[in-house]
């Protein structure tokens, strides 16, 4: 499960630097839960044509990650953002006796947990 949710993570950062019958096969076999058997009798190709793009597509964007590591900062951003958030949350309860300081940083968190979507 961890890696299939890790490749769909890849191929929403990285999908579109796939051709579109990459796309489309990657998309029906991870995204749709479609079998080999089902997508070789779609796309009327063998399974193994089928494995085999998925298997290149996934090593593709394994590569794009290794290369541009859009994931790893991506994590790394959200984490910095969820610490800011608590340390705002630290702040808005020790000022509970100045309300506009407190709307102030609640402003502030709700702007950036709209980041975190």
């Amino acid at each position: 499960m961890e890696k299939i949710l890790f490749l769909t993570m890849l191929y929403d950062f990285y999908g579109e630097l796939l051709t579109n019958k990459q796309k489309e096969l990657f998309e029906l076999y991870y995204l749709n839960d479609f079998s080999l058997n089902e997508i070789s009798n779609e796309y009327k190709i063998s399974r193994q044509a089928v494995l085999d793009s998925i298997k290149r597509s996934e090593k593709l964007l394994l590569k794009y990650e290794e290369k541009l590591s859009l994931i790893e900062k991506y994590k790394k951003q959200k984490e910095n953002i969820n610490n800011l958030i608590n340390k705002i949350e630290n702040l808005s309860t020790k000022c509970d006796f100045n309300h506009s300081l407190k709307s102030k940083f609640e402003d502030i968190k709700n702007d950036l947990n709209i980041l975190l979507d």
